[in-house]
Formats: C-alpha cells, sequence, structure tokens
C-alpha cells in the first residue's frame, strides 16, 4: 500500500510538471484597470485575444492519463532526431555573418558583431521541479555551460521549467546579463543572480547596449512554476538588433491574427527568425498556447521574416505527436502556404548556420 501511495504521489508530480510546460489554457484574471495595458490584470497578466477558458491542472491530468489520447514513445525514438558534434573553432572564432548554433529544444547560441546571445538556456536532464522525476530529455544538450563562449546577453521567454531552468541559471550566474519579461527579477536574486544582473522588460520595452537593440515583443502563452503563481510573471518574444541584422526568438506562443502582424508592422525586416515548431498536439487542448508548424509559417509570414529556422522539437515529451513529426507538418506547411523549403529550415542538435 505504502508504495502504491508513492507511485500515485510521483503521478502526480510528473502531471503537474507536464502541466506547467505543456502550455494548458486556464481561467484568466479580469481585465486590467484602464490605466494599464489590455494584458496587464490586478495581480499579474493575461492574453488579450483568447478566449479566456477553464482549464486547469485536473483537466489536463484527465486528457493526459485517462483519455483516449495517445503519446508518442519518444525514448523508443529519439534516434531519429540527427546530431552532429559542435565546431567548438568555429563558436570561438565566429565569421563576420550571424552564425546560430541549436544547442537543443529552445536553446539556441547567436553571434554577431562580437556579440554572444543565448536563448532559454535549459541544460539539465528533465524539465522538472524535481531532479530525479518530471519531464525526461531525451536527447542531451549540444554542449555543456562550461563549453560556451562568454555570453553578454541571455533571453528569457518565460517561466516554465523548459525554458528556466534552475540549475542551469545558479551555474551561469552573474556572468551575463539576463533579459526576463516582467516580474521575473525577484526569482533570479534568489537563486543567487545579483539584481544590477537582471534588467525587466513588458512588451515593447527597448534598451539600447553598446552594440544592440534588444526589445520585449508580444507572444501568447502563460507563466507559472507551481499551482499558485501562474500568471503572477509575463512570457515574451524577442526582437534582437545586432548592427546591420534583426533576429527574432519567438519562445512559447499560440497563434493569433494580431500580434505578429504588429511586430511585422513595427519592424522594417526580420532577417532571422527563431521560431518554435514542437509541443502542438492534440490541437483541442494545446492550440492556445502552442503553434504547430503550419502556425509557425503563417507566423513566419507575418513577421515577414527573410529566413526562418524552426526550434523546440526533439528533446522533451511534453505534447502527443510523434518526436519527428514537426519537421514532417513542417515541409507539408510550407508547400501550403507557397514558402520555399530554403526559406524555413531545421538543424541537427549541434549544427551551426551561418546566415548572410
Amino acid at each position: 500500500m505504502k508504495h502504491d501511495a508513492t507511485k500515485i504521489h510521483l503521478v502526480l508530480i510528473t502531471a503537474a510538471a507536464f502541466y506547467l510546460l505543456a502550455g494548458c489554457v486556464f481561467a484568466q484574471d479580469e481585465a486590467a484597470e484602464q490605466d494599464k495595458p489590455l494584458h496587464h490584470t490586478q495581480d499579474g497578466f493575461q492574453n488579450p485575444y483568447i478566449e479566456k477558458k477553464k482549464r486547469g491542472f485536473f483537466k489536463y491530468l484527465k486528457m493526459r492519463y485517462f483519455s483516449d489520447e495517445e503519446f508518442a514513445d519518444y525514448e523508443a525514438n529519439a534516434h531519429k532526431i540527427s546530431r552532429v558534434e559542435p565546431d567548438l573553432t568555429a563558436i570561438y572564432n565566429p565569421p563576420e555573418a550571424i552564425q546560430v548554433t541549436w544547442i537543443g529544444h529552445a536553446t539556441i547560441l547567436i553571434q554577431y558583431k562580437g556579440i554572444n546571445i543565448l536563448t532559454d538556456p535549459m541544460f539539465s536532464d528533465r524539465a522538472s521541479p524535481l531532479s530525479f522525476w518530471g519531464p525526461k530529455r531525451y536527447n542531451p544538450p549540444a554542449m555543456q555551460i562550461k563549453d560556451l563562449p562568454p555570453i553578454d546577453f541571455i533571453v528569457i521567454s518565460h517561466n516554465h521549467y523548459d525554458h528556466l531552468d534552475t540549475k542551469t541559471v545558479q551555474q551561469i550566474g552573474s556572468n551575463t546579463k539576463w533579459l526576463v519579461p516582467l516580474g521575473l527579477q525577484k526569482w533570479f536574486i534568489r537563486e543567487g543572480v545579483n539584481a544590477e544582473n537582471v534588467m525587466e522588460f513588458d512588451w515593447w520595452d527597448a534598451r539600447r547596449f553598446a552594440k544592440a537593440i534588444i526589445t520585449a515583443t508580444p507572444a501568447q502563452h502563460w507563466s507559472a512554476r507551481s499551482l499558485w503563481d501562474r500568471n503572477r510573471t509575463l512570457w515574451a518574444s524577442w526582437m534582437l538588433q545586432i548592427g546591420d541584422k534583426t533576429i527574432w526568438y519567438s519562445g512559447d506562443t499560440g497563434y493569433n491574427p494580431h500580434q505578429f502582424k504588429e511586430i511585422g508592422s513595427r519592424f522594417s525586416s526580420v532577417d532571422l527568425a527563431l521560431i518554435s515548431i514542437g509541443a502542438y498536439e492534440p490541437r483541442w487542448f494545446m492550440k492556445d498556447m502552442h503553434i504547430n508548424p503550419e502556425e509557425a509559417v503563417q507566423i513566419h509570414q507575418d513577421i515577414k521574416a527573410e529566413y526562418s529556422i524552426g526550434v523546440q522539437w526533439g528533446t522533451f515529451q511534453l505534447t502527443s505527436e510523434p518526436i519527428d513529426d514537426p519537421p514532417i507538418k513542417l515541409e507539408q506547411a510550407l508547400v501550403l502556404r507557397n514558402v520555399a523549403f530554403e526559406e524555413f529550415e531545421l538543424l541537427n542538435i549541434g549544427e551551426i548556420r551561418v546566415i548572410p
């Protein structure tokens, strides 16, 4: 009986971790006060372009474990995701052009004009508050933290465990500038990062640095690191203007026909977009908070990107689609929307891509 109770407890913890990562829709707060932006509420934040729904942890638990939804076996198929050894010489001696390295999941190293930027660094084996339980990493990162070049900036899209990892943050510490959505500075300070190394952004806040202008742009998602703090911190995508080039990172997001077109209208060009293409099934449950590959291509068009790379797939099983489904669906979407394959591509884990 004690063994059964422990097993049930661990299942509940696992389900909670999946729920916090998988972008489930929940009841949102009432509209903000008149003098606040639409995405602000009295005690947090909300998405202004989707219907408010009551869909929380226990409905996710029912869908994940007690419904007819079949979850693909990532562990048996992890070998289908191609890997290459990263060229550390190229990383330590980047060219004049933009250079990006897919480290895995949503972690991308961006290098240009002497600046090194990292997105949502996640180097741990589990995307969970527990080191021994929770969503498991089926493909290890292409490189370790110790192998990284000096990082000038790290942008964080939101606080879910697959995008904001405690152990990773503690290891990197105050050796960089952390650019985060509203409400997250206190968390970083608690984890030992100096306050002056953490800068909070609201949507459309822009800060000018020596060689870059970095802007937090809108996204449609949510935030939580427990069952009691949902939507207390903001979520965001990021626009990086470095020299003559503009790079956009989507983070986690659902699709709406407003925010991404606004991004496309506010910036004259986007040379490179890094867009999530994974964690999208079942659509009836995931659609509001996670785009599928077809919607990723739509965002590519909405922001008028010259070139895009699909990220955040093939690493953690957070949703039900097969591990190798995103590339298949992306190819179909490109054909459907008449977008050349050369405009929206994928990398192998560890692969370096130079964008002229």
